[in-house]
C-alpha cells in the first residue's frame, strides 16, 4: 500500500490570537490605514517597481528598521521616536495591536513609520527588496515550548537565510526571547548562517541590549524567566 506524503506547510511568523477591537481602534484601522498602511498585494507584482522601494514608501532615503511581530507597538513606537531620522516598518497580524499602533502614530504624528497587516515571511518574500534594510528585529517570538512544536519556530535556516538576504551589508538582525531552549537553538542555527555574532561566537548579548522593553518581556520577567538576546551582523564585502 502506497503511503501518501502530504507537503509540508510553511512556517509562519505568527500564531493568530483572539481579541475584540475598541471602537478607536476600529476607527484607526478605517481612517488611518490609507495614510500608514502597506499592502503586500500592492507590491508583489514586480519588486522592481518603485512602489517597493524605501524611498518611495517613506518620501526620502534613510536606514530602514523591520520588526516582526510587534504586539501592541510598545518598542517600534519607542523606538520610532527616538529616532526621527530612521524609518521603521512594524508588521503584525493582530487587529487590535495594529489599531493601537495607528492610533498612536497619528497621535504622535509620526512621519517615519508604517505598518503591513501581514505574515513577515510574506512581507520579506513578497515586498521588500534585498539589501535593503539596516536592521531586522525578532522580539519574543511564539516559543512553541512543547517539543513537538519546536519545527513551528520561525527561528529555521530558510527564515534566517531570508532575513540575510534582505539585510544591507552591515546590517543587523536582533533576536530576543524568554525560552532559554529556544536562545540556544537559535543561537545554534543563526551561527551556523553567513551572519556573524556581534557579541562573539556563542555569547548572547549583554544587558541591558539596545532595545526598549517589551510587554512579553516584562511579562517573562513577572513570571521568573531570563532574557537572552542575540545581534547578529551581515558582514560587508572586502574593500566595502
Amino acid at each position: 500500500m502506497n503511503q501518501v506524503h502530504r507537503p509540508t506547510k510553511p512556517i509562519r511568523s505568527f500564531t493568530l490570537r483572539g481579541g475584540k477591537l475598541t471602537k478607536g481602534q476600529q476607527r484607526a484601522l478605517h481612517e488611518l490605514w490609507p495614510a500608514y498602511g502597506l499592502s503586500v498585494d500592492e507590491l508583489t507584482d514586480e519588486l522592481t517597481d518603485e512602489r517597493a522601494d524605501l524611498q518611495y514608501i517613506f518620501g526620502r532615503s534613510a536606514p530602514t528598521l523591520l520588526e516582526i511581530g510587534f504586539g501592541d507597538g510598545k518598542a517600534l513606537l519607542e523606538m520610532a521616536q527616538e529616532n526621527p531620522g530612521q524609518n521603521f516598518i512594524g508588521v503584525e497580524v493582530h487587529r487590535p495591536g495594529i489599531g493601537h499602533v495607528l492610533m498612536q502614530i497619528h497621535r504622535h504624528n509620526l512621519t517615519n513609520v508604517k505598518i503591513f497587516c501581514a505574515d513577515a515571511i510574506d512581507v520579506l518574500n513578497k515586498a521588500i527588496r534585498d539589501q535593503s534594510l539596516a536592521k531586522i528585529c525578532l522580539f519574543f517570538p511564539d516559543p512553541w515550548p512543547k517539543k513537538k512544536h519546536h519545527k513551528r519556530r520561525i527561528v529555521q535556516p530558510p527564515f534566517i537565510d531570508l532575513v540575510a538576504n534582505k539585510l544591507e551589508p552591515g546590517g543587523i538582525f536582533h533576536y530576543a526571547t524568554d525560552w532559554r531552549d529556544y536562545a540556544d537553538e537559535a543561537m545554534g542555527k543563526l551561527e551556523s548562517s553567513a551572519l556573524v555574532n556581534v557579541a562573539g561566537s556563542g555569547n548572547f548579548s549583554p544587558h541591558p541590549p539596545p532595545r526598549p522593553e517589551t510587554k512579553f518581556e516584562k511579562r517573562g520577567r513577572r513570571l521568573g524567566h531570563g532574557v537572552w538576546d542575540i545581534i547578529m551582523q551581515k558582514q560587508k564585502p572586502p574593500n566595502h
